[in-house]
């Protein structure tokens, strides 16, 4: 085994960084105990995608007990139109193992996960202000058999992103707040992109803008199916189960028929909505079928308003759901 170690009680200023494989190693240890800062913004050349990128490394063990990743965002936040990194990025990365690891302040993503087979990542810390642009936590690209567990994100966009081409991916005993929720997509924007076989389990959501949610644009293609959210908690959270096919895309008609969206449960939520609306399947006209909704009790905390459903062509069953959604299709 090959290591390298960040000592503790050190502070590092890093400009961007590139470890490419494949390596001669078959197993690589990072171990990173001490304060690990990017340089500020006008530091930056021309590269601007990530800060560190980590590429080819198969066996890869990432342990950050004890240290941090500082990605110095605030140099950044301000323009919300520039270029910025995320601060690191796993690139084709199998038999990743990552724990422990404290990300604070990225200027955008915190975590990409990219074209990866079998990654786990446990006891994830990620602190940046909810009124960040566009701060996801961590996002999963074209990846598979990835495990997200016992972590905790409070970021400005979605804690978690699960986008095209991923499936099997697994998140579990993980609280986001403030943040966007926990979501599968985008999908679409004019592309062919598919998600499947995800479980989301024993996850909380508080003060988030969303709390499971699935969202295509109307000009894509590709499906979404096999989705799971089950055990959910909620605490002031805004639109706590929401399918949007018209994301960023509303009035716009579906064309080539849509994403499909397919085999979707909500099982096991409960808490309150800081909306009246608890529940939105906002689906397109080719619709969404195969929806589960079980053991739904989630309560307005808006006072004397209570929690209210809204499906458009939406096709499944409700059982035991508070709101119930008597406009759900057979």
């Amino acid at each position: 085994m090959a290591t390298l170690v960040i000592p503790a009680n050190y502070r590092f200023l890093l400009s961007p960084l590139m470890l490419k494989g494949p390596c001669h190693a078959s197993n690589i240890q990072i171990q990173i105990q001490g304060k690990v800062i990017a340089a500020e913004k006008n530091a930056w050349a021309s590269y601007k995608y990530t800060w560190i990128l980590i590429s080819n490394v198969n066996g890869l063990t990432v342990d950050g007990s004890g240290g941090s990743l500082d990605g110095f965002g605030s140099s950044w936040w301000s323009c919300r139109n520039c270029q910025r990194p995320s601060v690191i990025t796993f690139n084709s990365c199998n038999g990743l193992s990552v724990s422990s690891l404290n990300i604070i302040n990225s200027p955008k993503a915190h975590i990409n996960i990219n074209n990866c087979v079998g990654a786990t990542f446990s006891a994830i810390s990620i602190q940046s202000p909810g009124d960040t642009h566009n701060t996801d936590g961590i996002d999963v690209y074209a990846s598979k058999n990835i495990w997200i567990k016992d972590s905790t994100i409070a970021c400005g966009d979605d804690c978690i992103a699960i986008s095209g081409g991923s499936s099997y991916v697994n998140v579990t005993g993980t609280a986001c707040g403030p943040g966007h929720g926990i979501s599968v997509g985008s999908l679409g924007n004019g592309n062919s992109n598919t998600v499947e076989q995800v479980h989301v389990q024993n996850c909380n959501f508080t003060n988030t803008q969303n709390g499971a949610r699935i969202k295509t644009y109307a000009d894509g293609s590709g499906y979404a199916r096999g989705i799971t959210f089950e055990e959910i908690t909620l605490i002031q959270a805004r639109n706590p189960i929401i399918i949007d096919q018209f994301y960023t895309n509303k009035g716009v008609s579906l064309k080539n028929g849509g994403v499909e969206v397919r085999g979707i449960t909500f099982r096991g939520f409960h808490g309150t909505s800081m909306t009246g609306e608890a529940i939105t399947l906002n689906c397109g006209p080719q619709g969404c079928f195969n929806i589960t909704l079980d053991q739904i009790n989630i309560a307005s905390s808006q006072q004397g308003k209570p929690a209210s459903c809204s499906c458009k062509n939406a096709h499944g069953t409700a059982t035991s759901s508070v709101p119930n959604c008597p406009s759900l299709l057979p």
